[in-house]
């Protein structure tokens, strides 16, 4: 076991059916939450509410990659979405060089994903920026 388990997975469960009910349609999580986190919550709510089954459908979504690496805080390869819209931000590209971002809208972020299947990884770089940029 270790550290944040299994008080991790009780909080989830206890937030998710405190706002949605005792059973939930979808539930959504990135890849790496399969296991052990959604096996997790779905054996203590289904155990405390007596259901054979919390959850009709799992989303999981593909990893956000900065660049060609999966977005990480332990890597400090992310973005803030107010640090999009207003620029300035400095980007690694996968040359080594370093290219500052010009402010995007809203709206262009929406197409970075919008473009890119939910379930696969996702890219974010300078190069699906100028996509959303050009389509817009």
């Amino acid at each position: 076991w270790g550290g944040g388990r299994p008080g991790w997975h009780i909080e989830c469960s206890v937030m998710a059916s405190e706002m949605l009910g005792d059973s939930l349609d979808i539930h959504g999580g990135g890849i790496d939450l399969c296991f052990p986190h959604h096996d997790n919550e779905l054996a203590q709510a289904e155990a405390y509410y007596g259901h054979q089954q919390w959850v009709n459908y799992f989303l999981h979504s593909g990893h956000l990659y900065i660049g060609s690496q999966k977005m990480s805080k332990s890597l400090k390869n992310f973005f803030t979405i107010r640090e999009i819209l207003q620029g300035g931000s400095e980007m690694k590209m996968p040359e080594g060089e370093t290219v500052t971002l010009p402010p995007y809208t809203a709206r262009q972020l929406r197409l970075v994903f919008m473009g890119q299947q939910w379930d696969q990884p996702m890219l974010f770089s300078k190069a699906t920026l100028d996509v959303a940029v050009g389509t817009e």
